[in-house]
């Protein structure tokens, strides 16, 4: 059935902020690394309360669009302000729980899994999906296919044919958690890194440790701004 006649609903005041934040960048030529107004600034010249200015600023903090500097003000991240949709933000929200919830129990029996049953060639994809992820980060990217072939060097050295299928079948929603973790600032480096410590204990030969590398490296992935966003926290 339909949904076209779904009922109206009143775009949020701070969907209108963002709106007009787009257009002023677009328009002024803005870039990753530019400065935007303060939160101040912003509230007096769009004509609206400071909380609205800041709901929207939330919300292109989550999407890794702007970074704000505690003291130091707000900056672009990237050449634009394209904001996803707010009503598909909430529902990424609603499910990425279940989602990261769902990867610390897979992959940490898969990392523990590899460090014993891994081959030579398992560890070279490995080693290689690493050097990828290095090469996007240093080119200005998040790291994000690079991240993607990691994983899925650790779960086909685990050799388990079942877990593979469990992952094959969230595979849509790990890449959603994927996107989420890595456009957090600072984010795709320590990704690597820890990515590393991983793949030095499947290395090793050291299933609990492995397991234990990639426990911390899940819930790590689990601390993204979105799961702080209160969407309906003013209209």
């Amino acid at each position: 059935m339909t949904d076209a006649l779904r009922p109206m609903t009143k775009q949020r005041l701070y969907e209108q902020v963002l709106d007009r934040l787009r257009a002023y960048v677009t328009e002024g030529g803005l870039g990753a690394g530019d400065r935007l107004p303060t939160e101040r600034d912003l509230a007096q010249r769009l004509g609206v309360s400071r909380a609205s200015v800041k709901q929207a600023i939330v919300v292109l903090e989550v999407q890794g669009l702007v970074e704000v500097r505690h003291g130091g003000g707000m900056y672009l991240v990237r050449d634009n302000l394209d904001v996803e949709p707010v009503e598909r933000m909430v529902e990424r929200r609603r499910r990425l729980p279940d989602v990261l919830e769902a990867r610390e129990a897979l992959e940490t029996k898969l990392a523990e899994l590899a460090a014993e049953r891994r081959t030579e060639e398992d560890l070279a994809a490995m080693r290689s999906a690493l050097a990828h992820m290095a090469k996007e980060i240093e080119d200005d990217g998040h790291g994000v296919e690079g991240d993607r072939l990691f994983h899925a060097a650790v779960t086909a050295a685990a050799h388990s044919s079942i877990l593979a299928e469990f992952m094959r079948s969230i595979a849509g929603q790990i890449a959603e958690s994927r996107t989420e973790s890595l456009r957090q600032p600072h984010r795709p480096a320590r990704s690597l890194a820890q990515h590393q410590a991983i793949l030095d204990a499947i290395a090793a030969g050291q299933p609990s440790r492995a397991a234990a590398a990639m426990r911390r490296h899940v819930r790590t992935v689990a601390k993204v701004r979105l799961l702080d966003w209160e969407p309906d926290g003013e209209s």
